[in-house]
């Protein structure tokens, strides 16, 4: 393999410059896809011992070097520690539902939760970044999720009506929540970490789950002051965010100061869209609907990719190619190593203009 990683690429993608070379983004690869291109365990090893660990991230960061990727996407997820947490994903129902069950959280231990879950986990990461790389990532989740994972999305909407005061309360609450987390991180792993990012799903297919006005003034403000932490601390911000959320995009392009942008589907709206309306602002990740990544063949899938890549790649400035989601496990592999060739394919065409 003749490649040599350049975190500078996704850099100059991020701050919506145009890179020398493409670079390949994904939020994530889940780790039975890699499991299959590597042929190792990788699943397993992560809630191991520390030498478990460390071979995780040695099979992963290894893995996203041998798919040509200039960052690692890594990042460790606030829900996966909370206490009486999962109302997220359904599987229980919120641990706060009253305003007694929010003043008798255990607010103070979730920061300390974190890092005695994650911080072997970041110093692995650390000890195995490639040369030329470094990851794009960080802490997960976004201020909305985790109030959905701590009330319940239904509960969350009665009671911005029933107890419009405790509704606030906990949008800011989480906000200081993240503060604290973010702080410790930008402290001890910034300097790995070439891009932070977090995910907050606001949307589904045809608008924002909250309305917009609700999104602008209770989400919003707490974004603000995550992302300005982080660029405090000298890095770009990478928001992720599924569903349909034009109505709230300027705000947080012009209020909160994302740098760039990642996560489309063409049900909603093509990328064409995205890089109409905020190529200009914004760098723009991702491109390709992880829909065609299940639905079409190898051959196709490449085809595809090299047609549309190309288009994007001279429409917008800041653009870096992947799946305009994920890499769940329900992508077949095969056709997931179809979009890294094809996004191979169209560097290899650039270098020879």
């Amino acid at each position: 393999m003749n490649f040599e990683p350049d975190y500078q690429n996704m850099l100059s993608a991020v701050n919506n410059n145009r890179p020398k070379r493409l670079p390949i983004y994904d939020h994530f690869v889940n780790d039975p896809v890699i499991e299959k291109i590597i042929n190792k365990p990788l699943e397993s090893l992560i809630d191991g011992n520390d030498s478990d660990v460390n071979e995780y991230f040695k099979r992963y960061c290894n893995f996203y070097l041998q798919m040509t990727y200039d960052t690692v996407s890594y990042e460790s997820c606030i829900t996966e520690i909370l206490p009486e947490g999962g109302a997220l994903l359904g599987e229980k129902a919120g641990a706060i539902q009253t305003r007694s069950d929010f003043q008798s959280y255990p607010w103070d231990e979730v920061p300390k939760q974190f890092w005695k879950k994650n911080q072997g986990r970041f110093e692995a990461l650390r000890n195995n970044m490639p040369g030329g790389m470094k990851a794009i990532g960080g802490i997960g989740n976004g201020v909305f999720e985790i109030c959905q994972d701590l009330m319940g999305f239904e509960r969350l909407c009665y009671v911005q009506i029933d107890d419009p005061e405790l509704f606030a309360d906990i949008f800011k609450k989480v906000g200081d929540l993240m503060i604290n987390i973010w702080s410790t991180f930008l402290q001890q792993y910034s300097d790995i970490y070439a891009v932070c990012r977090f995910g907050d799903d606001l949307g589904f297919k045809t608008g924002t789950l909250l309305s917009p006005v609700t999104v602008i003034v209770y989400i919003v403000p707490q974004y603000k002051r995550v992302v300005h932490l982080i660029h405090d601390a000298g890095k770009p911000f990478l928001f992720h965010s599924c569903g349909c959320i034009f109505e709230v995009m300027d705000e947080i392009i012009n209020t909160v100061g994302i740098d760039a942008k990642h996560s489309n589907e063409d049900g909603i709206a093509p990328f064409d869209k995205w890089i109409e309306q905020y190529g200009s602002r914004i760098g723009l990740f991702g491109g390709i609907d992880t829909d065609h990544l299940c639905r079409k063949n190898p051959d196709e899938i490449y085809e595809f990719v090299l047609e549309e890549a190309t288009r994007f790649r001279q429409n917008a400035r800041g653009f870096a190619l992947g799946s305009g989601n994920s890499i769940p496990a329900y992508v077949p592999a095969e056709n997931y190593l179809a979009m890294i060739r094809a996004a191979q394919k169209l560097r290899e065409q650039e270098t020879q203009v």
